[in-house]
């Protein structure tokens, strides 16, 4: 007697031999439904048994049985085509309906006692009939009710489903768009020093830094957007890059990297220092006849890990309330960051942080901090 949990016309096949799988929302209503009439004919054949009726009864029970059983499948497709309809036009369109299959499951009572099958089971009045047809209203009611709740049910979990594979899936076309959109600012520049190479005729330089372009293109084409990877590959990623870099700056750009141990296998997304690095060299370092040095911190404090990129250039003049760069900021620096940032907003939420300042000593910082994860972590 129970209700169809299924929104779909047809059953699940099974892959192996294309019939129903028994778990399947058709094979289940099915289960559910031949399980539930067949309870009903036995809960009230045990009843009546208790109560004095003779064994013979069961043919009076199993014809209404029966009928209920055929009745409330008109109902399920009577439920199926009003499946778009408001609740209070679904309950108007039910009533007649449910008032037939109570009153068709009390006409096959009243015909099974009136051939005789079972004289005993003969109500002593027509008050009796009456009575019989009110029970079987609420059984069939029940059966509707049932079926509209968990329909519903399923309904709305498919919804909720739905929606949250659809915010998944904006997670990661956004995650995927931020994180691509940092590699052509490095590409352009890169290729532009090469080209000033091949036209002063370094050869020798500018084969070195198309190895190294290469190298480092492959390593960020082969790894997956969409994956976190430990702070030891992000690192060498960023080694790729730095080596370029060092091509075209020589002496003029210096780098001090200080690691605690115990966060080489943090995790963190791919990429994430990339563009951090590039922002400190373009605006610190480029614009130095001296250079400088970037400094690349990483340490682990208690349950969350300190990413820090830093130079010793000349930082910024001014920054808004929010700690971030104005509006007056050149657009590259500006994407940069923000890309970086939105990436921790999108894949951490509340649990990451990202600030900018300016160094009391000279220089710019870029910190962030996320949560510290080793093992075990979903894909962006």
């Amino acid at each position: 007697m129970n209700p169809d949990p299924a929104l779909t016309r047809h059953a699940t096949p099974d892959p192996r031999d294309g019939r129903p799988r028994a778990d399947s929302p058709g094979a289940l209503f099915w289960w559910l439904h031949v399980g539930g009439w067949s309870g009903v004919f036995l809960v009230n054949y045990f009843s009546a048994l208790a109560n004095g009726k003779p064994a013979e009864y069961w043919t009076v029970l199993f014809a209404v049985a029966a009928t209920g059983f055929l009745g409330t499948l008109g109902l399920r497709r009577l439920l199926r085509a009003c499946a778009q309809l408001p609740p209070a036009r679904v309950a108007l369109v039910m009533i007649l309906p449910v008032l037939l299959t109570a009153a068709a499951m009390a006409l096959a009572y009243k015909l099974v006692t009136d051939l005789a099958w079972c004289r005993a089971c003969l109500p002593f009045t027509r008050f009796g009939y009456f009575s019989y047809l009110i029970s079987q209203l609420y059984v069939v009611v029940g059966w509707v009710s049932l079926y509209l709740v968990m329909t519903t049910w399923r309904k709305l979990r498919m919804q909720t489903e739905a929606a949250l594979a659809a915010t998944a899936m904006a997670h990661q076309a956004q995650l995927k768009m931020l994180r691509y959109q940092l590699n052509p600012h490095f590409l352009f520049n890169t290729l532009n020093a090469i080209s000033t190479l091949v036209l002063d005729r370094d050869n020798a330089t500018a084969n070195r830094m198309v190895q190294g372009l290469s190298a480092f293109l492959r390593h960020s084409l082969d790894a997956d957007p969409m994956q976190r990877v430990t702070l030891k590959q992000e690192l060498d990623a960023i080694g790729l890059y730095l080596d370029i870099e060092k091509t075209r700056f020589a002496e003029r750009l210096r780098v001090d990297a200080r690691i605690e141990p115990a966060c080489w296998s943090a995790l963190l997304p791919s990429l994430l220092l990339q563009p951090l690095v590039e922002n400190a060299i373009k605006y610190a370092i480029a614009r130095r006849v001296e250079g400088g040095t970037i400094g690349l911190r990483a340490a682990r404090e208690g349950g969350r890990l300190r990413l820090s990129v830093i130079d010793d250039g000349p930082g910024w003049a001014v920054l808004d309330d929010g700690g971030a760069p104005p509006d007056s900021a050149p657009r590259g620096n500006r994407v940069g960051l923000a890309n970086t940032r939105d990436r921790l907003r999108v894949l951490y939420g509340e649990q990451q942080s990202f600030e900018l300042r300016n160094r009391p000593e000279g220089g710019f910082e870029v910190t962030m901090t996320l949560p510290f994860e080793t093992a075990g972590v979903p894909r962006e």
